[in-house]
């Protein structure tokens, strides 16, 4: 159990004061028995002489011995009277205390004989038995004998021991006044000391929150009123370091770039969830190794290495290995240096410019198609157009034909610009439908009419088959049937004469489908991936004699995406393929 201050400080001032006391008492005890002592002392040599002052106003000690009367006036002598003659024979005793024998009485009355020429002697007959001498002398100053006065100290003793008593019973008296007083003067002035004592305790261990009673009328205003502020100012330095960390926290782990710092050691100390997510790292096996030891990446090593040796900012382009694939990342690397240029470490920032190089590569790719696209009919128009400016255009047969080609190729020219436009109209943000109510067996086969004569023409089996009953969807009519027109165009182009192309819609209790298979020449399942990219052609050589612009699947997929829809394939190269487009069922009301 610890021991409270207010108990160790009490504790310590009643010691201090017990033992002030005892001290003091003693001293006094010493000095009253000084004091008592030489009364007593003083007392029986008072006696001695006053019964040899009576001795000598009675005539000497023979006659004072020989009356009776005058022997008599020596009884009031209090102490014990011994007359003893100069041989130290007694001539006459009174009054003797019992504690004395016999024997020591005769030895200590020699001695006392012993003792002629002073004028006083005392001497101790043993304690408690105290002897007072007086030489007794005639009128002609010849010495008669000794007046000898035995005393005990037995009374003075007993005296000693009331006093020690009264002291003790008043020391104990004063101590408990003392310490009531003491308390509670104590309290008033340990109490705020442990509560601020306490308060400081709460502060050492993080509780910015504790605080210590504040009383105005009280001596230790300025302590409590000082640790409060304390607390105040901590609290919120607390509250706002916090309100920091916490940012910080946020915006590293929330940051779309992943994040590692590495201390002045070359130690990884810190990475965010997105630096986890695009390398696949845990941070048990990866945080507090050296760098060197946890990252796989030679490029990211030597610049890390960089800039310890240069201590400058480094920005590099990176092409690195995940697994089975390679991404292509912009790491930022940076060194980290504290107010006194003391160096903390690095910190480098991965930013994923994976689909920033797709989309560049796609821009590339469809400039280059496009150029390509465009270049072939204008190269025939040009061709045709310089051969019959520069040939006889006499010849109806082969004018004919020259300008037959120059209006496909501007058909087809046409077609592409408009497809182009349409595709880049789908794609903005700010392109909607116009969603409207309908019967998806209608849109079919009134779009399936279209196609009759063109099957017939290329000599292909087309077959549309139609749900029994209505089958309602929320869809632009308009932009549902171009996805139905673009998907069967390229089952058409796709299928040669002799094969077949089916039409068919299903319907299950969540989606509304609509299938379009035929028996063409199949895709590579390496290539289904790619078919819905701009320009993308199985057969390059068959779509663009089928007059294709390699654009309409990829309509297709954005506006099947802007009806919420599923788009799907199945191919086998040799037998055919099939498109799936899938459509959430308008839900009918229940009465």
């Amino acid at each position: 159990m610890v021991i409270k201050f207010r108990s160790k400080l009490l504790f310590a001032v009643l010691s201090l004061i017990i033992v002030s006391i005892v001290g003091f008492g003693l001293l006094l005890m010493q000095l009253f028995g000084t004091y008592d002592k030489e009364e007593f002392i003083s007392s029986g040599k008072k006696q001695a002489e006053k019964a040899a002052s009576y001795i000598d106003e009675q005539g000497g000690m023979k006659k004072v011995l020989e009356r009776e009367t005058v022997t008599n006036g020596l009884h009031l002598i209090d102490d014990g009277l011994t007359l003893i003659d100069p041989d130290g024979r007694i001539l006459y005793q009174y009054n003797l205390p019992s504690k004395v024998t016999e024997s020591n009485h005769h030895k200590y009355l020699e001695l006392i004989t012993a003792k002629t020429g002073e004028d006083f002697i005392e001497m101790k007959g043993g304690f408690p038995i105290y002897y007072f001498g007086k030489p007794l002398y005639d009128e002609a100053k010849v010495l008669e004998g000794y007046a000898v006065i035995t005393a005990q100290w037995h009374d003075i003793r007993q005296l000693n021991g009331f006093s020690w008593l009264i002291l003790t019973g008043a020391l104990l008296f004063f101590l408990v006044l003392v310490s009531l007083m003491i308390s509670k003067l104590f309290n008033r002035f340990t109490t705020p000391i442990e509560a601020a004592t306490n308060t400081a305790i709460e502060l050492a261990k993080g509780n910015y929150r504790a605080r210590t009673p504040e009383n105005p009328t009280d001596e230790m205003k300025m302590l409590t009123t000082s640790i409060n502020i304390l607390a105040r100012n901590l609290q919120e330095m607390e509250t706002s370091r916090e309100m920091q960390q916490d940012r910080l926290s946020t915006l590293i782990e929330n940051i779309g770039s992943g994040v590692l710092l590495i201390d002045s050691k070359g130690y990884i100390t810190l990475m965010n969830k997105a630096y986890k997510n695009l390398f696949n790292v845990s941070p048990s096996v990866f945080l507090y190794r050296l760098y060197y030891e946890a990252l796989p990446f030679d490029e990211v090593i030597s610049l890390i290495e960089d800039i310890f040796m240069t201590e400058k900012s480094i920005k590099k382009q990176m092409r690195l290995s995940l697994k089975i694939e390679r991404k292509h990342f912009e790491v930022y690397g940076a060194p980290v240096i504290g107010t006194n240029d003391e160096w903390k470490g690095i910190v480098l920032v991965f930013h994923d410019i994976t689909e920033l190089k797709k989309l560049e590569q796609m821009r590339q790719d469809f400039v280059a198609n496009v150029s390509h696209e465009l270049r072939t009919p204008i190269t025939s128009i040009k061709g045709f157009s310089e051969t019959l400016l520069d040939g006889d255009l006499k010849d109806q047969q082969t004018l004919r034909a020259f300008l037959t080609i120059i209006l496909n190729e501007s058909d087809r020219l046409q077609m592409l610009i408009q497809e182009l436009l349409e595709l880049s109209k789908i794609e903005k943000q700010e392109f909607s439908l116009s969603i409207a109510k309908l019967d998806l067996n209608a849109l079919v086969q009134e779009t399936g009419q279209m196609f009759k004569r063109k099957a017939e023409k290329k000599d292909l089996a087309f077959t549309v088959e139609a749900s029994g009953r209505p089958i309602y969807i929320d869809a632009d009519p308009s932009r549902l049937k171009q996805v139905l027109i673009n998907l069967i165009s390229n089952a058409f182009n796709y299928t040669p004469a002799g094969g077949q192309v089916w039409v068919t819609v299903q319907e299950d209790d969540h989606y509304a489908s609509i299938y379009v298979r035929d028996t063409g020449i199949g895709i590579e399942k390496k290539e289904i991936s790619r078919i819905f990219e701009r320009f993308y052609r199985v057969d390059r050589a068959r779509s663009r004699n089928s007059g294709g612009t390699g654009l309409g699947l990829a309509i297709v997929k954005h506006l099947v995406e802007a009806h919420k829809g599923i788009l799907e394939v199945e191919s086998t190269p040799g037998e055919g393929t099939t498109f799936c487009v899938k459509f959430v069922k308008k839900q009918r009301k229940m009465k």
